[in-house]
């Protein structure tokens, strides 16, 4: 590995401290505080700076932290340091501090055949991008700067290579998306915008908690294709020595889980459509499903809101959000409730004057001559079966209307083969999506638990395989299998983590709220760093 000159001097310094007996890289520390805490306490434990001058500090509190700026004023070395709160300042005192080697404490130790003082190991060898612990005091600089008074010091784990420039920080966006952690430190805004998907995330739980629901994993490694209309991974299991697909989406093996008695359940996690990349899609991403024993669409619509209204409040969420379409445009969004109704079926033919509940699996080639009369046209609609044309006309006429987070909903039967056949209209399922701005965020659908109805579906599907639609749904047959012992009546819900969480936070790249995304290999990272 190529290492630039900075770094070639940082592990020249690590081998000398070495070489002394001095541990550069701990074992542990017992004593941290967060800089949020020691900023709010500081009323009780504010000292007079002349006061730690003439008597030294009096080692009131430990706490370690990372260094990210240092600069020296003849007798003084003033360090900012960061955590995971927030940052400060502290001072380090020519004659005021001591080392601490680990084994001893030492005002000068012999480094290199040299006499090093504790105040120039702070000075030279206390560098940006180290983590050190200090034993302190708190003071108001004559500037009124909130400033730790260090006593005694030590160095918990030296950095090899120098962090980004603290003005500048790294603002390229494939060194971003390779280098998080770096991202992470400099940015405060990248830090606050995880930290906000970690407490999205939380506060999602909760509400599932409140709400009865159980949270349980299922497999990531799947028999068959199934659960949602993509194209899947393939990967081939040595023991078994068989091929099986990572899973598109944990929907079947959930409702199984409701067959065996879980009747509100919910998974948070992974899954895998191995589909073109863009901003808005990932072949990887995170989704929360949730399947509700006795629940029908309409249900999983009011839970939608109540859901959004928890978080929103739980959050201190202003429920007015500029979020930017496709194309980029920002516009204001209102999340609140109750949201708008959409007729799926009703708004498409409004749109583009084409009937899609008038079209079956099998009527491929007619639809596709009804749509490019009207005008409409997209890469790949030649090979596309009903259901998938349906769909991409539905994205090109109706979605980008879409601005306040809709209920889309009476969808076209040919659409979705796991869906619930509505009792009041054949050619219609019992399905919604709320949609904002362009962006779908979930979906949700009374499921359909009749296995021989889904045996035909999965059949349909099948068909649509062989007619080379690389986004038709495989059969389950131990899904059907499942049904056949009995599945509750129930509705099915999904919501793509990432998704929401981008528009949330007003990203226009869901790799940016993707802490450490797939990337293609570079092998010359180092180079470009030099």
């Amino acid at each position: 590995m190529d290492y630039p000159k900075e770094s070639l001097d940082r592990q020249k310094k690590i081998a000398d401290m070495q070489k002394a007996w001095i541990i550069c890289y701990a074992n542990n520390f017992r004593w941290k505080q967060d800089i949020k805490d020691i900023i709010s306490e500081k009323d009780q434990n504010l000292k007079d700076v002349e006061e730690l001058m003439a008597n030294w500090a009096w080692n009131t509190l430990k706490t370690a932290w990372r260094i990210i700026s240092s600069r020296s004023m003849w007798k003084l070395t003033f360090v900012k340091i960061r955590d995971n709160s927030w940052d400060i300042q502290i001072c380090f005192s020519r004659n005021h501090v001591r080392f601490n080697t680990w084994k001893e404490v030492v005002d000068e130790i012999e480094i290199a055949w040299e006499n090093k003082t504790a105040y120039k190991i702070a000075e030279k060898f206390a560098q940006v991008g180290d983590y050190i612990w200090v034993s302190w005091d708190l003071f108001l600089t004559k500037h009124w700067e909130l400033t730790i008074f260090v006593n005694e010091f030590q160095i918990l784990s030296k950095a090899i290579r120098p962090l980004p420039e603290k003005y500048h920080g790294i603002n390229d966006k494939e060194a971003i998306y390779r280098q998080r952690y770096l991202d992470l430190i400099m940015n405060q805004d990248s830090y606050d915008r995880f930290l906000f998907r970690s407490k999205f995330v939380k506060a999602l739980r909760d509400f599932y908690d409140e709400k009865w629901f159980i949270e349980i994993e299922t497999n990531v490694l799947w028999n068959a294709a199934s659960g949602a209309a993509a194209q899947p991974f393939i990967t081939h299991h040595n023991d078994f020595d068989a091929d099986f697909y990572l899973r598109i989406a944990p929907e079947t093996a959930l409702k199984k889980a409701t067959v065996g008695r879980f009747e509100k359940v919910f998974e948070i996690g992974k899954n895998y459509r191995n589909e073109g990349s863009d901003p808005s899609h990932m072949q990887e991403f995170t989704a929360v499903e949730h399947y509700a024993a006795y629940w029908n669409f309409e249900d999983n619509m009011r839970f939608t809101e109540e859901m959004f209204d928890y978080i929103f409040d739980k959050l201190w969420l202003d429920r007015k959000v500029n979020i930017k379409d496709k194309d980029w445009n920002e516009k204001e969004v209102d999340f609140t409730t109750p949201f708008e109704k959409i007729d799926y079926i009703a708004w498409v033919k409004e749109k583009s004057w084409i009937d899609v509940s008038q079209y079956w699996p099998w009527d491929e080639e007619k639809l596709r001559e009804v749509i490019k009369q009207a005008w409409h046209n997209w890469e790949g609609i030649d090979k596309q079966a009903t259901a998938t044309m349906i769909d991409y006309l539905y994205k090109k006429v109706l979605r980008p209307s879409i601005v306040w987070p809709a209920f889309v909903y009476n969808y076209p039967k040919t659409m979705q083969p796991l869906a619930r056949q509505s009792d009041n209209d054949e050619n219609i399922v019992e399905q919604f999506q709320l949609v904002l701005n362009w962006w779908e965020v979930l979906k949700a659908y009374s499921e359909l638990v009749d296995p021989k109805l889904q045996q035909e579906k999965f059949d349909e599907q099948s068909w649509a395989i062989e007619m080379w639609d690389e986004e038709a749904t495989s059969g389950d047959d131990d899904f059907v299998l499942a049904m056949e012992y009995g599945m509750p009546c129930q509705s099915g819900w999904g919501m793509w983590i990432d998704r929401i969480v981008s528009l949330l936070t007003w990203q226009d790249n869901l790799r940016d709220v993707v802490l450490f995304p797939l990337m293609k290999s570079d092998d010359n990272i180092e180079k470009k760093e030099k």
